[in-house]
């Protein structure tokens, strides 16, 4: 049976049109189709490509052309192609940005162009969005650090690998943990260091982390492209057994891992319905429905007790 929570993100990410007072949708016209542009802040981290496949999905369902961008992790090039994209003149443009506020001048320049403009995932600081999707990224920190709390029992060294944190959901997911941290004064964060959500960069940091440390009880990743990296350094160590392993956004690679039992826990984000979810509230706003401004999916833990019941894509 799958979990309920589950079974609740689905449903939302299907479609999400609940109500909310006091904001016009726009009306609906004739016409023989839509076309949105989806600027995508990179296209080599698997999540974010599982995203776009999930966009492209709800775009095939609802015969909406899908014109996508990739700013390669680069705020200049995702303020280019948002550039690029309003020549086009799409009937809306979803963004998920590179820097929450680097991208406000690109949004404002929608807003000018009188296009509506959707993010996802990470929110822009400024400018107006019609509506927002991610999921509540402090509760996924919470999440992980208590795990590690509950697995450690509330005492160990701790190391703490942070994504990008020009991005509000690497700053939620920084703080959530460390909040759970803080209430455990036996729990000791002896490295905390950026590798921006990069397999690359989150594998040469923890090399140099275990160095530096030659006990470590537990690690958080903020992502689970920092966590397979780290993993490799960690098993090039040989020290896998010795240390506790939390990642986060479900990817099939750490869900293999934690039924392998090389990792020990990841939170559920999927990117799949991420991506639906917000087509699906571009597609309804554009019929002229009112749509939230808010959106935030549900997320949850993933060990080995329950990994086989995550729902992470549509068969």
């Amino acid at each position: 049976m799958k979990n309920k929570n589950v079974a609740l993100l689905m449903a939302v990410a299907m479609g999400v049109t609940t109500l909310v007072a006091g904001y016009s949708p726009v009306m609906a016209e004739e016409k023989e189709g839509y076309t949105i542009g989806l600027a995508m802040n990179t296209q080599t981290n698997p999540f974010f490509v599982t995203v776009k496949e999930g966009v492209q999905k709800a775009c095939d369902e609802r015969g909406i052309e899908l014109i996508v961008t990739d700013a390669q992790d680069d705020p200049a090039i995702q303020q280019k192609d948002v550039e690029n994209l309003i020549t086009k003149k799409p009937d809306a443009i979803i963004i998920d940005t590179c820097d929450s506020d680097a991208i406000v001048s690109s949004i404002e320049a929608c807003n000018e162009a009188g296009i509506p403009v959707f993010t996802m995932d990470r929110e822009a600081n400024d400018g107006e969005v019609v509506s927002h999707i991610g999921y509540d990224a402090v509760k996924s920190g919470k999440l992980a650090g208590q795990f590690l709390a509950d697995t450690l029992e509330g005492k160990g060294k701790i190391v703490e690998l942070q994504g990008v944190m020009g991005t509000n959901v690497a700053q939620n997911r920084s703080d959530g943990f460390n909040e759970i941290i803080k209430e455990n004064p036996d729990m000791e964060i002896v490295a905390c260091q950026v590798a921006d959500f990069d397999r690359a960069k989150a594998m040469s940091v923890m090399e140099n982390i275990l160095q530096a440390n030659p006990e470590i009880d537990g690690l958080y990743a903020a992502n689970d492209e920092m966590l397979l990296g780290a993993l490799e350094a960690i098993e090039g160590a040989g020290r896998t057994a010795d240390i506790v392993k939390c990642g986060c956004d479900a990817l099939d690679e750490t869900l293999d891992a934690i039924r392998e039992g090389s990792v020990e826990a990841t939170i559920a984000e999927p990117p799949f319905f991420l991506g639906k979810a917000i087509l699906e509230t571009a597609y309804n706003y554009l019929e002229g429905e009112e749509v939230e401004k808010v959106v935030i999916l549900d997320n949850q833990l993933v060990t080995k007790d329950n990994v086989d019941d995550i729902v992470t894509k549509e068969e």
